[in-house]
């Protein structure tokens, strides 16, 4: 079976050269007569696949010294309790709501301290990002929490908000290694990797080490303290070793290609050629204000829910496959992730047309 174009919003398509990779090391990993997923994850095989992995994307987002790097279990949405948990000192937080997943880790602070909405685009179906340039963010927040790309409704953060001088935490799931990022900005960055990254299971969380203490709740699970997870280089208990290989798979490739520079560049191309499209497209309409659009997730609708239908069908067997938006949202979304190569872009809006004029 030929591959198809894979425009999933994760799990996501993964570097056709990394899967090869993988799949020649499946049986027997550097020579050591097993797999990855054979190995203790306290071999010195595999010290050497997550020592490798972590100085790889040190390298690739210049990772201060100062901030630790994490790999964690239980996904982003884990995150978005170990976050006031590990953080609220105060017991107060501002939350910047864009989204299903910020609205998510709003909420779930709630639980454990107070989380403040300082701005939100509910009002329209989260199509925009809010300025945030002077928001009432109160001064004894711990923290101001965003969700940088939001993947169900194509939106990104191009300007990080004015915090006013309090900690910046990051969910960067779907836009992770997309493009460069200035780390220093951010006390916590953190990702599920299975948009952009690597395969489902992981989340890596970059931390500030000052931010890393004993002073959490004495409630705070052990695996959900942060210090616990740093101070054993994330091997408190096994952690999910497979990803974490293939993540560095995924690095590697990622500094073969060029780097984060050479990512934005090629990002930047792929949208283009999505969205230009879209502008001038009678059927074919984007939902997100254009000053705010994604790189990495472009949804769009038609004029009627039937030739939505009809569009994710014909365009499915045709081989273009998970164009259907999220069950929250209805219409088309196309997932262009970092390891889509733009002849899948190209090709796909060459079927947009083909359809648009067979159904005009």
């Amino acid at each position: 079976m030929s591959r198809v174009y894979n425009f999933s919003a994760g799990p996501a398509v993964l570097p056709e050269e990394v899967l090869k990779k993988a799949a020649a090391e499946m049986l027997d990993y550097n020579g050591c007569g097993m797999s990855i997923n054979e190995m203790s994850h306290r071999s010195k095989a595999f010290d050497e696949v997550i020592q490798t992995a972590e100085q790889d994307i040190r390298d690739l987002m210049n990772i201060p010294d100062n901030y630790k790097v994490l790999f964690l279990q239980g996904g982003a949405s884990q995150q978005f309790a170990a976050v006031p948990l590990n953080l609220m000192k105060n017991g107060k937080a501002a939350y910047i709501v864009t989204g299903q997943w910020a609205k998510k880790a709003y909420q779930e602070a709630q639980k454990y301290g107070e989380a403040i909405e300082v701005a939100s685009s509910a009002d329209k179906t989260f199509s925009y990002i809010p300025d945030c340039s002077d928001l009432d963010i109160p001064e004894d927040a711990d923290y101001v929490y965003i969700c940088e790309n939001n993947t169900i409704y194509g939106t990104k953060f191009k300007t990080l908000p004015n915090t006013k001088g309090h900690i910046l935490v990051s969910d960067v799931s779907s836009c992770f290694l997309s493009e460069p990022v200035d780390v220093t900005k951010y006390g916590v960055i953190y990702g599920g990797v299975q948009k952009n990254v690597g395969p489902a299971g992981l989340v890596i969380a970059i931390i500030r080490e000052d931010l890393i203490t004993d002073d959490v709740p004495a409630y705070t699970p052990t695996m959900l303290k942060w210090k616990t997870q740093a101070d054993n280089g994330s091997l408190y208990n096994t952690p999910n070793c497979w990803s974490i290989y293939m993540c560095g798979l995924v690095f590697k490739w990622l500094k073969e290609q060029g780097g984060l520079e050479e990512m934005k560049k090629r990002n930047e191309a792929k949208a283009k050629v999505l969205y230009d499209y879209l502008d001038q497209s009678k059927m074919f309409k984007g939902t997100v204000r254009p000053e705010d659009r994604s790189l990495m997730n472009v949804p769009f609708v038609t004029d009627s829910e039937e030739l939505n239908a009809k569009f994710i069908k014909e365009a499915t067997a045709a081989g273009f496959v998970s164009l259907k938006g999220h069950r929250t949202v209805g219409g088309m979304r196309a997932s262009i992730y970092n390891a889509m190569p733009i002849e899948g872009v190209q090709k796909l809006v060459e079927f947009m047309a083909k359809f648009e004029k067979e159904n005009s």
